[in-house]
C-alpha cells in the first residue's frame, strides 16, 4: 500500500472532472516539486489554445501543487489520471520511492522527481507527462513571439479558452509567455 501524490500545474487544479471521486483532501498549493513549465502544448481539447507542459527546453522552473490520490496502488491511480486527462497511460509519469520504478519522457524530470519524492512523505507520485508539440503543430520554433502569433490565429472560441486557461493557471506559474501576455494586456483585451 502506498500514499500517492498527484502533481498538478494546469487545469487539473481548477477542474478535477472525473478524477474528483478518486482524491481526498484539497490541493496543497505549491507543495509539489519545482518543474520547468511553459505553455508550449497545443491542446486540441482546448480549441488549439496553449496549455502547460513540462518543458525542459523553454520552461521556467515553477512550483507545482499536489493532491492525494484515494488509491493505494500505482496502477489504478495512473488509470484514474489518464481517464481524467483523456489520454493514454503512456502520457502519465510516475515515480515510486521504494521500488525505484518510474516513467517519464525526460530523464531530467526523473531527477527532479526523485529528489522531491525522497524528501516527501509520499511513496509515489503521478503527473501528466505530455510532450510539447508547438513545433510539430505549427512548423515554427517555440518562442514567445511565435506563441503569440499562434494565439492570434485562433477563432474566438479558441481565444476565449486560451485566456481562461492562462488566467486560471496557478499564480506562481510564471512563464515567459504568461509574463508577456499579462504585460501586454492580451488576457484582458
Amino acid at each position: 500500500m502506498s500514499k500517492i501524490a498527484i502533481i498538478g500545474f494546469g487545469s487539473l487544479i481548477w477542474d478535477l472532472d472525473d478524477l474528483a471521486p478518486n482524491v481526498y483532501g484539497g490541493w496543497k498549493m505549491y507543495a509539489g516539486p519545482t518543474l520547468p513549465l511553459e505553455f508550449s502544448l497545443i491542446s486540441k481539447k482546448r480549441q488549439l489554445a496553449l496549455a502547460l507542459v513540462i518543458d525542459h527546453q523553454d520552461g521556467q522552473f515553477c512550483p507545482t501543487c499536489i493532491i492525494d490520490s484515494s488509491q493505494t496502488e500505482l496502477a489504478p491511480a495512473i488509470s484514474d489520471l489518464a481517464a481524467r486527462e483523456r489520454t493514454d497511460k503512456s502520457n502519465i509519469g510516475f515515480i515510486h520511492r521504494n521500488t525505484h520504478d518510474y516513467f517519464c519522457w525526460d530523464k531530467r524530470t526523473h531527477d527532479v522527481l526523485r529528489d522531491w519524492i525522497d524528501k516527501s512523505l509520499y511513496d509515489a507520485a503521478i503527473w501528466t507527462d505530455g510532450k510539447r508539440n508547438f513545433e510539430e503543430f505549427t512548423g515554427n520554433v517555440f518562442t514567445v513571439k511565435n506563441a503569440i502569433q499562434h494565439l492570434d490565429t485562433l477563432n474566438q472560441v479558441g481565444v476565449n479558452e486560451a485566456k481562461r486557461y492562462v488566467s486560471k493557471a496557478p499564480k506562481q506559474v510564471q512563464t515567459p509567455l504568461r509574463h508577456q501576455l499579462e504585460k501586454s494586456g492580451w488576457l484582458t483585451a
